[in-house]
């Protein structure tokens, strides 16, 4: 899963080809253009806490995705019931490039571009935006939109040509796209606020305090910040490592550094 990926849309299984004229299918592919894929219960839960506006959804096993919701997910229990609707097996499998254990997918349509681009821009922001700077691994760039959601980001936005809608992404993010403001600008466009990069050469963090309007910026797996990346960076932060130790997996340094902010006293509003 080291492609960047380019299609947002949902990956479709054999037979796909042809558009049923009606019933669950049919809807699926009416809506399919304008939306991204859930793919599972849990993604799908977590875009309707969120206020996912989901056009369509489909299940293979109804009774066991509504006994998960009374386990797991009661707040949306009442949406799920009024949404999921069960087709047999194969139909399922047909709409989704790999069948997910929970036998659950739905279409979400995506979030306003020029509202989430706002929502960036907006001053004061009460939490940081996380930049991610040119990343290659889908699956990657969806652990650090679940993080980001966990924390309370602000949002999250990505350089280069990961889209960070993608399909596969979402399914990193559990749905977790919903939660938080994600999109993809160049170096130039990013949003106003001090950029906090992180970088091996820069000054431990430890000793730090991260404003609450920070741009915390991470560079790709493979070459680290680009030239552009660096050079609009206010500010070069490195995590404690070990000698020796070549680097850490890009999520866990965004949980780190989301961590040592929000120690600072930028903990996300409990309920």
């Amino acid at each position: 899963m080291t492609d960047s990926g380019s299609g947002s849309g949902p990956g479709f299984g054999p037979g796909s080809g042809s558009v049923p004229a009606s019933g669950p299918p049919a809807a699926w592919h009416r809506h399919v253009g304008r939306c991204v894929l859930l793919d599972g219960f849990h993604a799908l839960k977590h875009a309707l806490r969120f206020g996912a506006e989901v056009p369509v959804a489909v299940t293979s096993d109804r009774a066991g995705a509504l006994a998960l919701a009374d386990e797991l997910a009661p707040d949306v229990r009442e949406a799920l019931a009024g949404l999921l609707t069960e087709v047999p097996h194969a139909t399922y499998a047909s709409l989704v490039a790999r069948p997910h254990p929970t036998a659950v997918a739905a279409l979400a349509v995506r979030p306003s571009r020029a509202a989430g681009l706002e929502a960036l821009a907006r001053p004061p922001r009460s939490a940081p935006v996380v930049v991610l700077d040119q990343p290659r691994n889908l699956g990657n760039a969806g652990a650090v939109i679940r993080l980001a959601a966990g924390f309370g980001a602000t949002g999250v936005v990505t350089t280069g040509t990961l889209d960070p809608w993608h399909p596969t992404v979402v399914r990193g993010g559990a749905g977790l796209h919903f939660a938080t403001v994600v999109e993809r600008l160049e170096v130039a466009e990013l949003p106003p606020g001090p950029v906090f990069a992180l970088d091996p050469e820069g000054e431990d963090i430890r000793g730090l305090k991260l404003p609450d309007e920070a741009l915390l910026a991470f560079g790709s797996e493979r070459s680290g910040l680009s030239r552009e990346l660096r050079a609009r960076a206010d500010h070069l932060v490195a995590l404690p490592m070990r000698p020796q130790v070549s680097s850490y997996n890009l999520a866990t340094s965004v949980a780190m550094t989301l961590y040592h902010w929000s120690a600072g006293g930028g903990a996300p509003q409990m309920p």
